[in-house]
């Protein structure tokens, strides 16, 4: 039996093939195989809600962070305006009160 692609919405697993499309039953997405293709070599972030990121986007801390080599925390509920996404460990590069940042997008809820 031929592996189903994960849904490129949604990232769901539960796909099926109807002769025509691919079809997600968990967000409703519909697409072509050939779609599939080219979007699954697409770049995805998700916060710790499961909601898509983009590149400038606005995202809250959802729990106080320690910066490594600084005696600098960075509170709960901090807004980081203008987000940049990148495709390293900590995926997402920001500026908070005039420094920057690179956060993980788990520790991140979209604004």
């Amino acid at each position: 039996m031929q592996d189903m692609p994960k849904c490129p919405k949604c990232n769901g697993e539960y796909v099926y093939h109807d002769s025509i499309q691919f079809v997600c039953p968990d967000c409703a997405h519909e697409w072509s195989g050939d779609e599939a293709q080219a979007e699954s070599d697409e770049f995805i972030v998700k916060d710790s809600n499961g909601n898509l990121l983009q590149d400038g986007d606005s995202v809250i801390l959802i729990k106080d962070l320690k910066v490594k080599g600084s005696s600098t925390v960075l509170k709960k509920g901090t807004k980081a305006k203008n987000i940049r996404l990148v495709d390293a460990d900590h995926d997402v590069d920001c500026k908070i009160d005039g420094q920057s940042f690179s956060l993980k997008s788990e520790f991140l809820k979209k604004a």
